[in-house]
């Protein structure tokens, strides 16, 4: 496994997104993914599966020590007091003392980011978790997060696949140090059919989602695919043993636009 390396964290290059994964399918899932080799899972509070994901990870006989445990704050959280009590009952559901990431979900401006930030700091600094980052923030509150947050910041994670360009957003977190973690990276299963990855693949005799995923990896970039798929999970790790060539990478990022966002809310910040 390969990792990236951001602000002292080391985040395993290939993930589990747990999105919409609950109850037994979640943990059986979990236990699967971390026998098989995986050592990033990413949760949320909103996903209501922390739980789940806790039993998955005692469950698989993996020591904890070797997992990369993501988890991430809801915006109705984020009011200082409120933020820190939510982590605390995210480590009861996962029971776990502490996670090695602990992100913003998304923006809130109804909350003064400086307080959000410095309650994240704080929880750093309690122990209850490792890491701490923002997700779904845009350039311009990427730069203010990193110049008010009294901690390091590790990652922005955001949707991040062939179809959507995410240029200025990769090249803001190169500049101030931290890593790009892309979710959806197989863009909820639509790249499966995609010709001109199925074509790349062919000379690997790889399929068109580990040629997305290879993709990411040469940039650096952690992903975490989801799926309720065991034989999938397999699939998805399976992309460290063959390399892009320069022309098959400018190639994929010519597929890119900035009009292919496949999760958007009202609530979303205005995207780069």
């Amino acid at each position: 496994m390969l990792f990236v390396e951001a602000n002292g964290a080391r985040i395993p290059a290939i993930g589990l997104g747990t999105w919409e994964l609950r109850g037994r399918t979640c943990a059986r899932l979990v236990a699967q993914a971390l026998k098989l080799g995986y050592r990033h899972i990413d949760t949320a509070q909103v996903y209501e599966n922390e739980r789940e994901v806790g039993e998955g990870l005692r469950t698989s006989g993996v020591r904890r020590d070797e997992v990369f445990i993501t988890t991430k704050v809801w915006t109705t959280h984020f009011a200082p007091n409120e933020l820190e009590r939510s982590t605390k009952e995210s480590l009861v559901k996962l029971r776990l003392s502490e996670v090695d990431l602990l992100l913003l979900h998304w923006p809130n401006p109804q909350v003064p980011l400086s307080e959000t930030l410095g309650a994240l700091a704080r929880a750093r600094e309690l122990g209850l978790a490792r890491h701490i980052g923002v997700s779904n923030f845009t350039v311009a509150l990427l730069e203010q997060a990193v110049a008010q947050c009294p901690a390091p910041l590790v990652c922005d994670q955001v949707e991040y696949h062939p179809y959507l360009d995410q240029t200025r957003v990769r090249e803001a977190c190169a500049s101030l140090g931290l890593a790009l973690v892309a979710y959806s990276p197989v863009a909820k299963g639509r790249i499966k059919g995609d010709r001109t990855l199925a074509r790349i693949g062919e000379r690997y005799r790889k399929t068109a989602a580990q040629v997305c995923l290879r993709w990411l990896v040469q940039q650096n970039v952690p992903a975490i695919p989801r799926t309720s798929k065991l034989e999938r999970l397999s699939e998805n790790i399976d992309v460290f043993d063959f390399e892009l060539s320069d022309e098959e990478m400018a190639q994929i990022f010519q597929m890119g636009s900035a009009g292919t966002r496949l999760t958007n809310f009202g609530f979303a910040p205005k995207w780069d």
